[in-house]
């Protein structure tokens, strides 16, 4: 038996039993359990984190998708790996999965942990783990009432990588919030050295279009969305640091899956848009810095499998359904550039609600392009959520045909008007409690099997 405290030991029990109770009686909770271990021994989590390479991966959009794609990449290289695969990213959550896998009796071995962290939590996890990498995927608004700006949001995260100088620091190139950090660590970069298209000019609504040091305007030699791109600054000569790891070049893009060339390897992404690829990048990049081999990293990313609500492809009575989380304007425009790739008529549905985990203050849907749904074949507009009628004003701004809306409030109904719709592709955009819930609803119906 290792050697560990009583204290210690009375918590990862107490701790096993709740989990025990919560997967058999509420079909999940991935938080309470780590409340009752931190209420008992506050510095379990060094205890059971011992023995572990760490990985802990961070930032605004995509960690619960480029931590998955790490995850299936050590599975798929035959390693020892444990992950937070159900996004409870926050500190209770993160002590959970490292109980949940602690064993008394098993003597340590090289095992790795692939750990999603939220942006404010992220100091609570490096108090007690020293990781071998952590990555930042990007920066955007997101739940202004939680996070303010996105200066705000770096600074959370600059206070936990500040208290652990020796971990390297895997970040996204292209988003100039995070270039030329005044840090020791060694850091390393990956990003897009190819166009997506010939737009040079910045979005009105974009998050950060103004040099950090100088204010001067970014100008782009490319931008792939939002302010990501090739940046740099006519006023003080701050521009993006050199990539390490690269999208070189987009061979195809499809509503279903994107192929690249990620320095010289071809690889086909099973996930669809641009910001998957970039968390296909973020993954291909931290298994390289972890000398995993080419074939498992290709392997792995064209069978990715969606999963919890990121692409998630469902049927419905016959009726192929996608859910897509959306949670910010950045992200929400990524998911309609998505719809923009197909060319046959399709149903969509949109979500919006406004609990603590979605953001309390809605008025961030008027930042997402809306507009460029004109040139779709949108035969059916469903709505619902606790905030339907303020997603209807808003789409009904953005000069959608009214006629075409079905508002329904409960997911009983929604779920029989998708049955129903005329179209046997369907996708529902919904925010973070909305897809949670609509998702439980499925469940409790059989159209999904695993609830978390």
């Amino acid at each position: 038996m290792k050697k560990i405290s009583i204290k210690s030991t009375i918590s990862i029990i107490a701790s096993k039993i709740t989990i025990f109770l919560t997967k058999t009686i509420l079909k999940g909770g991935t938080t309470f359990p780590g409340k009752v271990a931190l209420k008992i021994d506050k510095n379990i989590l060094k205890k059971v984190s011992k023995g572990y390479k760490v990985v802990l991966v961070t930032g605004t959009n995509g960690k619960t998708t480029t931590t998955s794609m790490i995850y299936n990449i050590f599975k798929e290289s035959g390693k020892e790996v444990i992950t937070n695969n159900t996004g409870a990213n926050l500190f209770p959550g993160i002590v959970t999965t490292f109980i949940d896998n602690y064993k008394f009796f098993k003597a340590p071995k090289e095992s790795y942990a692939i750990i999603e962290v939220d942006e404010a939590n992220l100091k609570y996890i490096t108090k007690f783990i020293s990781p071998e990498i952590i990555t930042v995927t990007n920066l955007f608004r997101d739940q202004l009432d939680r996070y303010g700006e996105v200066y705000t949001t770096l600074s959370k995260i600059l206070e936990g990588i500040n208290i652990t100088p020796n971990t390297t620091l895997v970040l996204n190139g292209d988003e100039s919030l995070l270039g030329k950090l005044d840090i020791p660590n060694k850091t390393v970069f990956y990003g897009f050295n190819t166009k997506i298209n010939e737009n040079k000019n910045i979005e009105i609504n974009a998050d950060a279009k103004f040099c950090k040091f100088c204010k001067s305007p970014y100008e782009y030699n490319h931008i792939t969305y939002n302010h990501l791109g090739d940046f740099y600054c006519t006023g003080c000569g701050f521009k993006r640091a050199n990539l390490k790891y690269a999208v070189n070049e987009v061979l195809e893009l499809t509503p279903d899956s994107s192929t690249v060339k990620i320095n010289d390897l071809e690889i086909t992404v099973s996930q669809s848009g641009i910001y998957n690829i970039y968390n296909a990048l973020c993954a291909f990049s931290i298994a390289k810095e972890l000398n995993l081999n080419d074939n498992s990293i290709k392997n792995s990313l064209q069978n990715q499998n969606s999963s919890f609500g990121r692409q998630e492809a469902l049927n419905i009575d016959d009726k192929e359904v996608k859910i897509i989380l959306v949670k910010n304007p950045a992200g929400y425009n990524q998911a309609l550039d998505t719809l923009c790739l197909n060319n046959d008529k399709f149903s969509a549905a949109f979500l919006l609600n406004d609990n603590y985990a979605d953001g309390t203050d809605v008025s961030w849907i008027w930042d997402v392009d809306f507009e460029k749904l004109h040139t779709l074949n949108i035969d059916e507009i469903l709505i619902s959520g606790m905030r339907c009628y303020d997603m209807a004003v808003r789409l009904k701004i953005a000069g959608l045909n009214e006629e075409k809306f079905i508002i329904e409030e409960d997911f009983e109904s929604l779920t029989n008007k998708i049955k129903n719709s005329s179209n046997n592709k369907v996708y529902v955009l919904a925010t973070y409690t909305a897809m949670i819930n609509f998702r439980k609803y499925l469940y409790s119906k059989g159209y999904i099997k695993k609830l978390w």
